[in-house]
């Protein structure tokens, strides 16, 4: 027993799903039932085995456990180095959560590749989990690329009428982003080695790299814009829309789900950290293209007539209120980030996965071609109206404690933010409940609409899942806060210290430099 609690367990969550991708090569493409199962087995013991990560985590410490390190390339002073604190264990939960509902919701959906299909998931789950664990520079930058292949894939392959428009856009988007933050993360590598004799990788090695504040502002900004890209801040979105609107319904589950969580996760985990003077100065626009974003998106969302494309946008408002409350730099707004990232995965992956159950059954997402569907589809309008009511923060549901602790820490921070802030969650209950009013209510003025059946037990079971999360997460919030609490709280002291230390170096510098000039002078 002891030896099995000793296992390497975040190489086995990270690699499972390659080793299950590569059986999947050997297996017959008629046998499609098997591959289903197969690929749904691996994801279920993926889920399985994050679940006692999450059971085995010590709250009571903070810090990274569950630590593999083991030499890669010595000559480069790259290493095989893993860890997960509070904030990476939840996000490692949830891509493992999701990844189960997105095989289920896929099972009659796949007309062509089906093996492929499933191989690309399984794949796309190693890069996640890798991203979300690396903590050496080199490994985090191999992981974060690798997830570009299996989505460009999976939205080129088997996405809508424009799937290669949007599978191209969405790569060099994000690969644009890529490039400047590999650029400033060998940098950082040389100016580690020159000022320390060491060449590292390594994270926390690197966060202690000695640089001018203006060299800062420069690398800071190159790792920014990547992660912005891909969250993506307002005005970095425009990839979005398309790439949602064309993915499978899978592919738009795990792309708002866990992809999207990638850009907020870079930035707690690296930016802020490695360059916090930098991420000070930030506040101000990051908080404004933040708040531009809320309301932008849910702006935008009143206006679509397409059901995708209006959950695609209100992600654009959702995520700009994680990035507010992560640059409020107070312990409710960063908690509150990381809470709504976590909510945003479970109530947008579960109205991605309800609009694809519609359009499987009406092969159209346009809003105008339904109406009265609680007539025909009872147990599909009370699913719908759940995870829609959490979408809008309802008192009770996942939704509102995320963003009521969002609101809480911005205003402690800065009052007219937070007020701006409550504006998007006004605008979202507007564009989500004139949706629910158009597509589950109201008459039935489309004849095609009145021959749809229910839900079938293979959808109820992959919804129920969602729901007993939405009210879990929104009725008890303290089993998933006590978990990070303190790793944000730690994260926040690091910062203010390490903000003090480059400030101080700065000044040191700056009178050395007078007076040197000032012994010049009487030499003189």
């Amino acid at each position: 027993m002891e030896r099995l609690l000793d296992l390497p367990w975040l190489s086995v969550l990270t690699f499972l799903p390659v080793a299950g991708a590569i059986i999947l090569l050997f297996v017959p493409k008629e046998r499609e039932d098997w591959i289903k199962g197969f690929a749904l087995g691996v994801t279920l013991v993926e889920f399985v085995l994050s679940l006692i990560l999450f059971l085995r985590f010590d709250d009571s410490r903070a810090g990274m456990q569950f630590v593999e390190r083991l030499p890669w390339i010595k000559a480069w002073g790259a290493e095989y180095f893993m860890g997960i604190d509070g904030i990476s264990l939840l996000l490692v939960v949830l891509t493992t959560y999701l990844m189960v509902l997105s095989i289920l919701s896929s099972w009659s959906s796949v007309e062509k590749g089906l093996k492929e299909y499933m191989i690309a998931f399984l794949l796309l789950e190693t890069g996640m989990i890798g991203t979300f664990c690396a903590l050496d520079l080199l490994l985090f930058y191999v992981f974060w690329e690798f997830t570009l292949i299996p989505m460009y894939l999976i939205i080129g392959v088997w996405g809508g009428p424009r799937r290669v428009y949007a599978a191209v856009k969405f790569f060099l988007y994000t690969m644009a982003g890529s490039v400047l933050m590999l650029v400033a993360i060998l940098v950082l590598y040389f100016m580690h080695g020159r000022a320390t004799g060491t060449y590292t990788f390594e994270l926390f090695a690197l966060y202690n790299t000695p640089m001018a504040l203006k060299t800062q502002l420069l690398l800071f900004s190159a790792f920014a814009l990547a992660f912005a890209i891909k969250v993506p801040m307002f005005p970095f979105h425009t990839w979005l829309p398309d790439a949602h609107v064309e993915a499978p319904t899978a592919g738009s589950v795990i792309l708002a789900g866990v992809l999207l969580k990638m850009g907020t996760y870079g930035f707690i985990r690296f930016a802020i950290p490695l360059f916090p003077y930098a991420a000070k100065e930030a506040v101000t626009l990051i908080s404004v293209l933040a708040l531009i974003g809320i309301i932008y998106g849910a702006l935008v969302s009143m206006m679509q007539d397409d059901l995708k494309k209006l959950v695609a946008f209100s992600s654009v408002s959702h995520l700009g209120f994680v990035m507010l409350g992560m640059f409020a730099f107070t312990t409710q707004g960063v908690q509150g980030s990381v809470y709504q990232m976590l909510n945003h995965g479970v109530s947008t992956g579960g109205l991605f996965i309800l609009v694809g159950m519609i359009y499987e059954r009406r092969h159209t997402r346009l809003i105008k071609d339904f109406g009265g569907l609680a007539k025909v589809m009872p147990v599909y309008a009370t699913f719908f109206m759940i995870v829609a009511l959490s979408s809008i923060g309802l008192p009770g549901t996942n939704g509102f404690v995320g963003e009521f602790t969002i609101l809480l820490g911005t205003f402690k921070a800065n009052p007219v933010y937070a007020v701006l802030g409550a504006t998007g969650v006004i605008f979202s209950a507007g564009y989500m409940l004139w949706m629910l009013r158009r597509v589950i209510f109201g008459p039935m003025t489309n004849e095609e609409n009145k021959g749809l059946s229910d839900l079938n037990p293979r959808e109820i079971f992959t919804l129920i899942p969602i729901v007993v999360m939405i009210f879990w997460m929104g009725i008890f919030p303290k089993f998933f806060f006590k978990k990070m609490d303190l790793s944000v709280g730690q994260f926040l002291r690091d910062l203010r210290t390490r903000q003090e230390m480059v400030l101080k170096a700065d000044q040191d510098q700056k009178v050395a430099l007078l007076g040197g000039v000032r012994d010049g002078i009487v030499r003189d």
